[in-house]
């Protein structure tokens, strides 16, 4: 059976995924989708008592979206030779991921030296909550728990209303990418070295990362972030207003949309309006500015400002619920989505890479996989005979 190949792009390495739930499946559907070999290795059913969290719903929505592409093959590492035949895998793989907490692969002797002994040419990817040491290292992470410790939800919500989660997974979207990101360039500086290396990322420092100019803001200028809902926390006017018929989001930051936007409504007097002269008076007189803007705004409907806006150069956009994501025009010509129909008779349908190679692009050509459906196929890749196969079943290693 031909290994699936969704693109030419990095068709030549194999990736071993032991991971499970968000951030470590994230990161390897990127490998994945732009060709790599992804074996993801998986507890038998009934092995890990937290299955049902990321491996039991495999013809649901989500599992489909961040397992297509990659097949699967089950080992229990808690049995005798489990341990030797993933050694065998490593040695001819380039990349291991892994999300276990940090001193489960060292107990398991997986740790990076001892997969380097085998394999000097692999690349170990972890993914943790807190990192690889470290005070806290061996606590769980949790994408919540995270995005509370990496100051995500004292910034998210309205004023006063206290800390709000984000409505996505931030936390460990951005760990997954960010792993990925290391491993692509440990693949590159391979090139050079001949050797591979450990790339580790944890949730925690990859929140504190998106916070990106929020955390600037503090740590240079001592410039506490704080909630402020809907408007942006260093440009004005920029925000949500409401128009006739619903609300719009606004984005007249810098002077150049600043001056536009006064022409467009006929108010160049708050050109030379002594509080709005500049962007942080302007931010800081918004209690003032916002009302003025909403008299206007409010006898108009939605597609009326958003496209008087943007026709004249200030940007605009409506606000969607998650269905009229996918009837938006430009949604629809980016090609955002691609559907399958599985071999359970469900049309599934997933998000393509948001990264365009223009020659060799990421593609999904095929549905998350069943649970162990490649066991077999992956085992005589490796050289095991038949023999050896069935035995594996007879003593559950497999």
């Amino acid at each position: 059976m031909p290994k699936i190949q969704a693109s030419s792009a990095l068709a030549r390495f194999r990736v071993l995924d032991l991971s499970r739930v968000r951030a470590g499946p994230n990161c390897v559907r990127m490998l994945t989708d732009f060709g790599a070999d992804v074996v993801r290795i998986e507890p038998p059913p009934g092995i890990d008592p937290n299955e049902a969290m990321f491996a039991a719903n495999r013809k649901g929505g989500d599992f489909q979206n961040i397992n297509r592409n990659k097949r699967s093959m089950t080992l229990n590492l808690k049995k005798p030779g489990a341990r030797d035949l993933l050694m065998r895998l490593v040695k001819d793989a380039d990349v291991l991921v892994e999300n276990w907490r940090p001193d489960v692969k060292t107990n398991l002797g997986l740790d990076y030296e001892s997969l380097a002994a085998v394999n000097p040419r692999i690349i170990l990817a972890s993914i943790s909550g807190f990192g690889q040491d470290g005070p806290l290292a061996g606590r769980p992470g949790f994408d919540q728990i995270v995005q509370g410790m990496g100051g995500l939800m004292s910034v998210t919500g309205l004023p006063g209303q206290g800390p709000v989660r984000a409505g996505l997974a931030v936390a460990d979207m951005s760990a997954g990418l960010y792993a990925a990101l290391g491993i692509l360039t440990a693949l590159l500086e391979r090139e050079v070295s001949g050797v591979g290396q450990w790339v580790h990322a944890s949730l925690l420092h990859s929140q504190i990362a998106m916070m990106d100019f929020q955390v600037a803001r503090y740590l240079n200028d001592n410039d506490l972030p704080v909630q402020v809902g809907n408007d942006h926390p260093t440009s004005s006017p920029m925000g949500l207003f409401e128009a006739a018929d619903g609300v719009f989001n606004l984005g007249a930051s810098g002077e150049g949309n600043w001056v536009r936007l006064c022409k467009l409504l006929y108010r160049p007097e708050w050109l030379q309006d002594e509080e709005f002269k500049t962007e942080p008076l302007r931010v800081k007189h918004r209690e003032r500015l916002t009302p003025l803007l909403a008299d206007i705004f409010k006898t108009q409907s939605v597609q009326h400002w958003v496209k008087l806006l943007n026709d004249a150069g200030v940007p605009a956009g409506p606000v969607y619920t998650v269905p009229q994501v996918f009837e938006d025009e430009q949604v629809k010509h980016l090609a955002v989505t691609t559907s399958l129909v599985t071999d359970f008779g469900k049309e599934m349908h997933y998000i393509n890479q948001p990264v365009v190679l223009q020659r060799t692009p990421a593609t999904v050509v095929a549905q998350a996989p069943g649970w162990g459906q490649h066991t077999d196929e992956v085992l005589a890749e490796a050289g095991y005979s038949e023999a050896d196969i069935a035995q594996f079943h007879s003593d559950g290693v497999v």
